[in-house]
């Protein structure tokens, strides 16, 4: 087969950015030249790993973004990840794309949130492969997505369902993200589109979701080009370590209780609080982590440790157990490690993850209000002390292997690239 370029395009924070590189990673290996769009942010992982790097909106772009306090609302959450995630940069990645397919074949692998990859796979003809990175953005009426502000329980009627995804559409999606769109495709030539959260999203050539299927098994409503492949797990191992200081405090006592609110977090100082309060109330060790060290309260007892960032993979084998915001990336390191969970889901696809580890009897679940209120010592101290949550979550580690995953995910990119010309 004659070798064509992948471009990967990444959106997101470090849990959406992590799998493609992983991705990317696998692919140079098999002698692809691998071109990641990013934003500026991650400009330093992607070269140091040595993948070719072309900046898609600017660091302080970034930083901007994930100080915005709509980012994580419940129910503005949408609309901001339109405007910053979606449309923001569909038009400069729709270019990108065009000028690297007028130079020679490529296949490109985007994010669902790269909107201008998906037009060029219509206008132009590239062929795409979409990632998915967990099943709370596929909507299904068969096991539907637990979204916040989407009341759909499971019992549902079918037919109710649908009539819910499109009153949805109707006052939510098609205001802010579908006539933008509908406006770039006017003038690319293309004919308006609805429900544009409803598949079109997808390539229609490979639709990849990261997961295995005893996680989130594919729905009769899915995409038809729908393949499951495992968790990617890359974590920056092999360019961040787990440090002599870390070490030692490991080394030092008890296996701790691990406290992340995701890499995009800057507003979790209450959070990271009652996260100190919870050591003291159970009288455990712990591990914050977070890159915005002025989250973290003054004074911290010996007991507990902030550290900027540590693989997940190195640390948590070594730990207790997880509480997290439930972010996809967190969720499949947390079943990699055989360690019980705690979520504290804040908005977009992190309460359907938390519903899903509790389906798997892998963790619990409790409110951001309820664990700020130190509401969450009960359901903690329950899933250290109970050993039945460590033996399912252990069995559910010996089904994770990140390098099958990325295999299994690069294997069917490469019979993608079978079909280009």
């Amino acid at each position: 087969m004659k070798r064509t370029e992948i471009v990967i395009v990444a959106r997101g924070s470090s849990g959406d950015v992590h799998p493609f590189v992983g991705l990317g990673l696998e692919l140079k290996r098999r002698g692809y030249v691998v071109t990641v769009l990013a934003n500026g942010h991650f400009k330093a992982l992607i070269e140091r790993v040595g993948l070719g790097f072309i900046e898609q909106g600017t660091a302080q772009e970034y930083h901007e973004a994930i100080h915005n306090p709509d980012l994580w609302h419940k129910t503005r959450g949408f609309e901001f990840v339109a405007q910053y995630g979606f449309l923001g940069p569909m038009r400069l990645i729709y270019e990108m794309i065009s000028q690297r397919h007028a130079a020679g074949p490529i296949i490109v692998v985007h994010s669902l949130l790269a909107i201008g990859a998906r037009l060029a796979q219509e206008k132009l003809g590239v062929q795409t492969v979409t990632v998915n990175l967990s099943p709370g953005a596929l909507r299904s009426v068969w096991r539907n997505p637990v979204l916040p502000g989407l009341w759909m329980p499971g019992g549902m009627p079918r037919l109710l369902k649908r009539g819910l995804f499109r009153l949805g559409d109707l006052l939510v999606v098609d205001r802010v993200l579908t006539r933008p769109v509908n406006v770039f495709r006017a003038e690319l030539g293309l004919a308006p589109i609805d429900h544009i959260m409803d598949g079109w999203l997808h390539s229609p050539g490979l639709t990849l979701g990261v997961w295995p299927p005893w996680f989130a098994s594919i729905q009769p409503d899915w995409p038809t080009s729908m393949e499951l492949t495992g968790f990617p797990l890359y974590d920056e191992t092999g360019v961040s370590e787990l440090g002599d200081d870390a070490v030692r405090f490991l080394d030092e006592g008890e296996a701790p209780i691990v406290f992340t609110f995701g890499s995009a977090m800057v507003q979790g100082a209450e959070l990271f609080g009652a996260s100190v309060d919870l050591c003291q109330q159970l009288n455990r060790r712990g591990v914050l982590l977070t890159r915005y060290a002025d989250q973290i309260p003054s004074g911290l007892p010996k007991t507990v440790r902030h550290f900027s960032y540590i693989p997940l993979s190195q640390l948590l084998v070594r730990s207790a157990a997880l509480v997290h915001h439930g972010g996809i990336g967190t969720t499949a390191q947390g079943l990699a490690a055989g360690i019980p969970q705690l979520i504290v889901p804040l908005t977009h696809d992190q309460p359907d993850n938390a519903s899903r580890i509790v389906e798997l009897g892998a963790g619990g679940s409790v409110s951001p209000r309820a664990y700020c209120r130190g509401r969450a010592a009960g359901v903690l101290g329950d899933l250290l002390n109970d050993p039945g949550w460590k033996h399912r979550c252990q069995g559910l580690a010996s089904q994770c292997d990140g390098d099958v995953a990325i295999r299994a995910a690069c294997d069917a990119i490469e019979a993608v690239g079978d079909q280009v010309t």
